[in-house]
């Protein structure tokens, strides 16, 4: 049953004190949670206006009206079903060819689509700096769209993990190599920095190399790319070469 505690509990997991508090965090929609039995993830309940359609997923699902979702969505307009997963426990991070590091990103939707980029593209593991935003952020796992279940995310100190990488370590910069003639090596570190202020220099003197996507419009009048949109480009200059 949806008591007034229990949503209560649920609106507060919106704050990352609180998901640590109860261990619990929220996804929505069908689409996203039909894949979390077939993922390292645990469903402990699950509110449906239409259990019917996810009942195989999780026995006890609990009908809910449009209103009762509303109340326990983070969505505008929810959608059918919200689970409540238990957090898991931290994993540890593992050697692969290419990952991403992120410094300091601080916007959840930027994080997320960076989730769902890495996922798309085949990287399996992204590092980021303690300060970066929380996965489990209600907007991170919205725009992921269910790729947070398949990429690592892990949460370190960045500066000590790249001083102590036998791999090269790339950053992007607005001053670097252009992306579109600079030879990618088969294993590395790509760094991406914070939305307002870049790679903190204690990072960027740990860089081997700077790439950049060089400007071919006229206008100056965009300073710069966003992280999710430069991310996306980066990663499609480094596969169409291996393609």
């Amino acid at each position: 049953m949806l008591t007034a505690h229990k949503i209560k509990i649920l609106q507060s997991l919106d704050r990352k004190k609180f998901r640590q508090k109860y261990n619990l965090f929220l996804v929505e929609g069908n689409k996203t949670i039909k894949e979390i039995p077939h993922s390292p993830y645990q469903i402990m309940e699950l509110y449906s206006v239409n259990p019917q359609e996810i009942n195989h997923i999780f026995k006890d699902t609990t009908q809910v009206s449009a209103t009762e979702l509303k109340k326990i969505s983070f969505l505008q307009h929810p959608k059918d079903s919200v689970a409540v997963c238990k957090l898991p426990e931290e994993a540890a991070p593992t050697e692969v060819p290419i990952e991403i590091i992120l410094d300091g990103i601080q916007d959840p939707g930027n994080l997320g689509t960076i989730i769902r980029l890495a996922d798309w593209f085949g990287i399996e593991q992204i590092r980021c700096s303690i300060d970066t935003a929380d996965v489990y952020n209600p907007k991170v796992i919205q725009a992921s769209m269910g790729s947070f279940l398949r990429v690592k995310v892990v949460y370190e100190d960045i500066a000590d993990y790249l001083g102590n990488t036998n791999n090269p370590v790339l950053g992007t910069d607005m001053e670097g190599e252009n992306i579109y003639t600079y030879n990618f090596p088969e294993r590395f570190s790509l760094v991406l920095g914070n939305e307002g202020n870049g790679i903190r220099p204690e990072i960027e003197s740990l860089l081997t190399q700077k790439i950049t996507i060089p400007r071919f419009g006229r206008s100056q009048a965009t300073e710069s790319l966003n992280v999710s949109m430069a991310t996306g480009i980066v990663l499609g200059e480094i596969f169409s070469a291996k393609a």
